[in-house]
């Protein structure tokens, strides 16, 4: 349980960052996973006046505010038609609906969670985030950084031309994932990225040309172990390292297999 001495609902991005920069102080998300920690908390910082809880469309991308809820990402006609359902294939088994609709994008994003299935779905696209302070850069650059005191703005995903296949696997439907793991093709370029191996989202590509023939059963093979043999796992009370690294295995070549219309 943590104990929360002020509330302050936040006028403008720049009060929330002023605040933000006492250590005890917090911005509240979707307060889900943040109440579930132990300590006293100064200031709670509320962003739901900032106008950050809507999904913007235009030809060239989606902009999604930090505090828009998973739920709105899990129907969004337009963020699905592009990703093939893949957005919401990675959400949807988050706990609830109930959950979902008070999670939002941002405290997703910002927690950089091991288990995070919206950070592994997003970080297959071309995603950038915007942060108050320090401005616009590639989610993947963001993903491998340290927790600093800047204010998550929204994410910002390319309409880039490519196709998304998602899928994870847990032990039970609303449990967090033993493993989980997006694909992406864009051009020619292939991309996986593997999460709750429990650590980190981390994406790999085909530095070694494995696919550039297409998608032949071997050529799946042969990139699907590539992807295991690459990626760290560790061991939790979900599963071992050697049980994820197997899953990573058959996951990515089922995505493979699903992208080359095999599946």
């Amino acid at each position: 349980m943590i104990n929360i001495q002020n509330y302050v609902r936040a006028g403008s991005l720049e009060e929330a960052y002023r605040l933000n920069q006492n250590r005890q102080n917090r911005v509240l998300g979707g307060m889900l996973w943040l109440k579930t920690g132990k300590g006293n908390v100064h200031t709670a910082i509320d962003l739901c006046g900032l106008g950050l809880d809507t999904i913007e469309e235009t030809e060239e991308q989606f902009s999604i505010g930090a505090m828009v809820p998973l739920r709105r990402i899990e129907l969004h006609e337009g963020l699905n038609a592009y990703t093939k359902g893949a957005v919401a294939a990675a959400v949807r088994d988050i706990v609830g609906v109930q959950f979902r609709n008070l999670a939002t994008v941002g405290g997703s994003i910002w927690g950089r969670f091991g288990f995070s299935d919206v950070l592994t779905v997003f970080l297959a696209m071309e995603t950038e985030v915007e942060l108050y302070q320090g401005g616009i850069m590639p989610l993947e650059r963001f993903a491998a950084m340290n927790y600093d005191r800047d204010i998550l703005v929204r994410l910002i995903v390319k309409k880039t031309p490519g196709e998304f296949v998602y899928r994870a696997m847990r032990n039970q439907r609303t449990d967090l994932p033993v493993i989980a793991c997006a694909l992406s093709r864009t051009g020619e370029e292939y991309k996986t990225v593997v999460g709750a191996r429990p650590a980190r989202a981390m994406v790999v590509r085909d530095q070694r040309g494995l696919l550039s023939g297409g998608l032949t059963e071997d050529c799946i093979r042969a990139f699907a172990g590539y992807v295991a043999e690459t990626v760290p796992t560790g061991s939790n009370t979900r599963g071992s390292a050697a049980y994820r690294t197997h899953l990573i295995r058959v996951l990515t070549e089922r995505n493979l297999l699903e992208l080359g219309g095999m599946g």
